[in-house]
């Protein structure tokens, strides 16, 4: 059998460097893979949301996306928003949080339909 081509994909030095490496590097190589594989892929932990982020249930929530109520600043030095008093902040909206290629990253949905 002859040894497999890399994918077209894979960087020179990993294309390269690869086929050099023992076996039981290349377990372990397997093994941190698949392991950050799971990590991008995991839910976003409530640990991880903005403090003011408030986790609601909703509908449209899947197993690796977490919509919040959050109160948020606009970003205008001059605004009241800007003391970061939660009183003076503005919302509360709908936020859905999920991981891309490992990086959190949060989407607006909208006003929230009691509010």
């Amino acid at each position: 059998m002859n040894q497999p081509s890399p994918p077209t994909s894979l960087p020179k030095y990993l294309a390269e460097g690869l086929p050099k490496q023992d076996t039981q590097t290349l377990q372990e190589v397997q093994n941190y893979i698949e392991a950050l594989i799971e990590y991008r892929d995991q839910s976003v932990d409530t640990d991880e949301l903005p403090e003011t982020a408030e986790p609601v249930e909703e509908s449209d929530n899947t197993e690796k996306r977490t919509v919040v109520k959050e109160k948020v600043t606009c970003g205008d030095a001059s605004c009241k928003c800007a003391s970061g008093n939660p009183s003076d902040m503005h919302g509360p909206y709908l936020y859905r949080y999920y991981r891309e290629n490992g990086t959190m990253k949060s989407e607006y949905v909208g006003k929230p339909e009691s509010e």
